[in-house]
C-alpha cells in the first residue's frame, strides 16, 4: 500500500526545506515519488533528488487542485503502476485549496492501492497576517484542512510575532498540532510522527492514569480512582471535563478537569522545579492529580517534567514540535495556573 503525503503551503513558506529533511531522514530506504506542481517551488535541485534515489514527476500543466482534478486519478495511477513507490509526496501549487487536493486523493485511493497518510501545511510565521488578508479563503482553507501545521522561520521571528501568528492560525484550526520548533532542530522522524498523528498531552495523561489504575499501581492520591473501560472511553470528547461514575453515583471530587497550553516560552530547570513544588504544596491552584510537559529550556535544551502528588521528575529530552503543558485534577484554578507558568499575558 502506497502512502500519500500532501505538503501544502504558499510559495516561499519553506516546503523545500521540509521535504529535503523528510527525504534525507524520515524516508530513508523507501522508494518515494515526488509530484510537484510546475508552479510550485523549484528550489529542490535534481542533483539532490537523484542522489537520494528519488523520482520526480512534474504535473504537466495547470493547478493540481483545480484544473487537474479530473486527470489527477490517472496521473496517480500511472505513478503507482510505474514506480510501485512506498510513498508519494504531493506538493501542490502555492495558491490552491488543500481540501480539493485531499478530496482528489480520497476519490481514487481505493482504486490504486494507495492511502492518504498525512496532509500538512507549511506557513511562514512572519507572513501569516498578510497572507490571510491577501489570499483570503485560499489561505484559510490550507490551515483549516491541515492535519498538522508547520511554522517556518520561528527561529528568525520575535517570540511575540510567533505567538500572534499561532493565535491567528488557531482561530482557523483548533485541533491540529502546530510545529513551532525550528525544523532544523527536530529529527525528520519526529516531524513525520507529528504530521501523521499526535495525541494531545491531555490524552496521553488520561491514558497513563487509566493504565496505572488498571494495573493497581496507583500512587497514594487523595482520590483513589478505579477506571473501567467504559469510563476510560468517556475521557475523550467531554470538553476537558471528565466525569467518572462510580457505581452509578457522581461525586464532586470525581470530576477531572484539565488545563493545558502550547507555548514557545522558555524556562530553566530551576523554574520548573519551583513551579512543581508550588503545585504540590499550594492548594490554591486546585486539587492537582497530575502535571506533565515538555518545554524549551533557556539554555537551548528541552526540559521534560512529570508530577504526581508529593513526587516530581524534571529531566532533559529531545526537542518536541512545540512546548506543551498539561495539568489534570479537580477544581483547577486556570488563571492561577496560567500565572504560575508565566502564561497569563
Amino acid at each position: 500500500m502506497t502512502k500519500i503525503d500532501i505538503i501544502s503551503g504558499f510559495l516561499g513558506a519553506g516546503k523545500t526545506t521540509l521535504i529535503k529533511k523528510l527525504l534525507s531522514e524520515a524516508f530513508q530506504g523507501e522508494q518515494v515519488v515526488l509530484i510537484e506542481n510546475e508552479f510550485g517551488e523549484i528550489g529542490i535541485d535534481g542533483g539532490f533528488l537523484k542522489d537520494s534515489g528519488i523520482e520526480i514527476r512534474e504535473m504537466n500543466s495547470g493547478c493540481i487542485c483545480c484544473s487537474l482534478v479530473g486527470d489527477f486519478g490517472k496521473s496517480l495511477r500511472e505513478v503507482v503502476d510505474t514506480y510501485h513507490p512506498d510513498r508519494i509526496l504531493i506538493e501542490p501549487s502555492g495558491v490552491g485549496k488543500l481540501s480539493d487536493v485531499i478530496r482528489a486523493v480520497q476519490d481514487v485511493q481505493d482504486e490504486i492501492d494507495a492511502a492518504l497518510n498525512s496532509f500538512t501545511t507549511v506557513v511562514d510565521v512572519t507572513k501569516c497576517r498578510i497572507y490571510r488578508k491577501n489570499f483570503g479563503e485560499f489561505f484559510s482553507n490550507q490551515i483549516e484542512y491541515a492535519g498538522a501545521v508547520i511554522l517556518s522561520r520561528t527561529d528568525k521571528a520575535k517570540p511575540e510575532k510567533v505567538e500572534e501568528s499561532v493565535a491567528l492560525l488557531r482561530e482557523l484550526n483548533a485541533k491540529a498540532p502546530f510545529i513551532t520548533t525550528p525544523i532544523a532542530k527536530l529529527s525528520g522522524e519526529k516531524i513525520l510522527e507529528t504530521m501523521e498523528s499526535s495525541k494531545s498531552l491531555e490524552e496521553e495523561l488520561l491514558d497513563e492514569i487509566a493504565h496505572e489504575d488498571h494495573h493497581h499501581h496507583d500512587h497514594e492520591h487523595d482520590h483513589d480512582h478505579h477506571h473501567h473501560d467504559d469510563e476510560h472511553e468517556c475521557c475523550h470528547g467531554h470538553d476537558h471535563h471528565h466525569h467518572h461514575d462510580h457505581e452509578g453515583h457522581h461525586h464532586a471530587d470525581d470530576v477531572f478537569t484539565s488545563w493545558g497550553r502550547e507555548t514557545i516560552h522558555t524556562y530553566t530547570k530551576e523554574q520548573i522545579n519551583d513551579i512543581l513544588a508550588k503545585l504540590e504544596a499550594d492548594e490554591s491552584y486546585g486539587n492537582v492529580l497530575r502535571a506533565k510537559g515538555m518545554v524549551a529550556g533557556a539554555d537551548g535544551e528541552w526540559i521534560y517534567f512529570d508530577m504526581v502528588p508529593e513526587e516530581h521528575e524534571v529531566r532533559t529530552g529531545e526537542p518536541e514540535y512545540t512546548g506543551r503543558i498539561c495539568v489534570i485534577g479537580a477544581e483547577l484554578k486556570e488563571d492561577r495556573l496560567a500565572e504560575l507558568f508565566g502564561l497569563d499575558k
